[in-house]
């Protein structure tokens, strides 16, 4: 059996939340095992960043896998330092007493290869000619994640996940867990997420993409070479996808049409900025400061490509047959971007497949987002239906 790491959590300080998983403290691991990935194509070594929370049971039955979404990254809960402003983004979520309580669950985070935050990807440097992958790094599909976190799992000794939890694209890495390794998995947690994109999701993708790539500073991608970023291009994805990740409802009650500057007074007229517009510009281009181009592109194509049922024969029925996990589905009444009717095409295929599932839509304002945001009856269905998965925990085995 491998030897488990080092726990990820420092030493925690009084000035912390006490409902907080405290500082915590990423993990680099090394895998020197060639993964051969979908496109026909090889990683002969890769590394993945990781997060841990909480402790591993003796009987190595309490650990739960997060995956994260587009933007995501390992850092899920907690702060790297005191004087961090943020928590994780997954904080209000993961830690003791919270829906994944940290007193019962070992939780594991990573970011997924192809990523931006430490784990390889088109940042990374290419062993074969000691320069950047960039945009030759290869194309990847759900696929490849699960089983590069598959072989994390071994290296933990975790032989089966209590639960793999996900939302958005993270939903769709969860689902896929499902199938390609049923007998790893005991539950399956799918929050606003579908089992492919729809037209409109592909085509809002590709106006991200093309913002990127008409950006002069892209560089056909060999931006790296040049020591520079597409920053408009970066910024005007991100603006795109954010808009679509809130709801009208939402944008009204934050913004309305209330200015941060200039003025409609006649005869004091002046340049006019919405505050909407304002906080779009600061969310767009504090992305670009971070976030990698070719990884959006790379990540948004993962997005487009997925299609549960394609190889069943286009049977989403015929797809889930391989699942033996329990599920919990959840879907937000605002959410048009992964609307709920693409979460009853889940449960509807999952009752046909005779699986076990429970399904909730949840009344919320707060459009896409509302999976990463407070909500009192979310967060209640979430800690329940955790709090059942932790009872049957400490001596659980392969069967759900």
């Amino acid at each position: 059996m491998p030897e488990s790491p080092e726990p990820s959590l420092a030493e925690q300080p009084d000035s912390l939340p006490g409902n907080s998983v405290g500082l915590v403290k990423p993990q680099v691991f090394e895998f020197e095992e060639p993964l051969e990935l979908s496109c026909g194509r090889s990683l002969d070594k890769y590394e993945l960043i990781v997060e841990t929370y909480g402790e591993l049971n003796d009987t190595k039955s309490n650990a739960v896998l997060i995956c994260h979404a587009l933007s995501g990254n390992h850092h899920a809960a907690g702060y790297h330092s005191t004087n961090d402003t943020k928590a994780g983004w997954w904080d209000d979520y993961i830690g003791p007493g919270k829906p994944i309580d940290t007193n019962h669950f070992y939780v594991v985070s990573l970011n997924n290869l192809g990523g931006c935050d430490g784990s390889t990807g088109p940042r990374s440097v290419n062993p074969a000619t000691d320069q950047p992958w960039g945009k030759n790094f290869p194309p990847l599909r759900i696929r490849d994640w699960v089983h590069s976190q598959a072989r994390l799992a071994d290296k933990l000794g975790i032989e089966q996940w209590a639960a793999v939890i996900g939302g958005s694209l993270g939903g769709m890495n969860a689902m896929r867990w499902a199938l390609e390794y049923p007998e790893r998995v005991r539950h399956c947690v799918v929050i606003a997420s579908a089992t492919r994109l729809t037209a409109q999701n592909i085509a809002f993708n590709e106006l991200a993409r093309r913002a990127i790539r008409g950006d002069a500073q892209f560089f056909d991608g060999d931006f790296m070479e040049q020591d520079t970023i597409p920053r408009e291009g970066l910024a005007l994805a991100r603006m795109i996808g954010h808009v679509t990740y809130l709801s009208d409802e939402l944008m009204g009650l934050r913004f309305g049409r209330e200015l941060r500057s200039g003025s409609f007074q006649r005869g004091l007229e002046a340049p006019v900025e919405f505050q909407v517009e304002s906080y779009l510009r600061h969310q767009g281009d504090r992305f670009a400061e971070s976030f990698d181009a070719n990884t959006y592109l790379l990540m948004t194509k993962i997005l487009d490509y997925f299609d549960l049922a394609r190889e069943y024969d286009n049977n989403l029925v015929q797809a889930f047959s391989q699942a033996q996990c329990k599920f919990l589905v959840v879907s937000f009444s605002s959410d048009w971007r992964f609307s709920p009717a693409r979460s009853t095409e889940i449960v509807d295929a999952l009752v046909a497949a005779n699986r076990d599932v429970a399904y909730t839509e949840v009344d919320s304002a707060m459009g896409h987002d509302a999976f990463l945001l407070p909500n009192p009856r979310y967060e209640s269905i979430f800690r329940t239906y955790m709090q059942g998965i932790a009872r049957k925990s400490v001596n659980a085995r392969s069967q759900p």
